[in-house]
């Protein structure tokens, strides 16, 4: 998203070059070394997923990996700047897995597999509008799609959980301040949590309290 902030500090990139290995020695078992990598991380809201994710980024490209990182907040159906009215309106059980563009991410995860020109949703959080990017995927060798339920998306190879909820990252949250606290966005954090927490088991590694990446069996 265009005007997001990040607040990227050692925890993430300790973090990220621990999961940097883990891809690198993967692509190395790979028997086609051209295989098309794509890499999920999810979290609940103040969590560090696009943190996590850019710092992977990063590291990946100092071993000569060109990444592009998509933002499963570019995906929502409903545009930021109705989205408040539209909850309000249809209550907080509609708040969850069904509120993305699965079918819209599910083609700009297949564009990259296929190599082609992507027309991707780009969110700018000034003017809260939707504006539209296009990427020429030819020239990118992995994809990180993170967010609030992206290991949910298809066609993930790799996907990582970051077990932090809501009350433990309520000073990233004030601080990035992309929506206003309130008891409305409070109720919203809360059914976001329940629904989040339902894609831990699908995970393949966790990013834990202490932010070390580990194995589920050991988290």
């Amino acid at each position: 998203m265009l005007g997001d902030i990040l607040l990227i500090n050692d925890m993430h990139k300790e973090a990220a070059a621990s999961l940097c290995e883990i891809v690198l020695q993967r692509k190395a078992d790979m028997e086609d070394s051209r295989y098309r990598c794509v890499i999920g991380i999810s979290g609940e809201s103040g969590s560090g997923k696009s943190e996590l994710s850019h710092a992977l980024g990063k590291a990946l490209k100092k071993n000569h990996i060109r990444v592009k990182v998509v933002h499963t907040d570019n995906y929502y159906k409903i545009q930021p700047l109705l989205r408040e009215e539209w909850r309000r309106n249809k209550g907080f059980d509609k708040i969850g897995l069904d509120e993305y563009d699965w079918i819209k991410l599910k083609k700009t995860i297949r564009d990259f597999k296929e190599a082609q020109e992507c027309m991707m949703p780009c969110i700018d959080l000034i003017p809260e509008q939707v504006d539209k990017l296009i990427v020429d995927f030819e020239k990118i060798d992995l994809l990180i799609v993170d967010g609030l339920y992206a290991i949910n998306a298809p066609d993930i190879d790799l996907r990582v959980f970051i077990d932090l909820t809501y009350h433990e990252t309520k000073i990233n949250q004030i601080i990035r301040m992309k929506e206003a606290m309130s008891d409305f966005r409070l109720s919203i954090l809360e059914h976001e949590h329940m629904a989040v927490s339902t894609l831990r088991p699908m995970a393949d590694l966790i990013v834990n309290k202490s932010y070390m990446v580990v194995n589920p069996e050991d988290a």
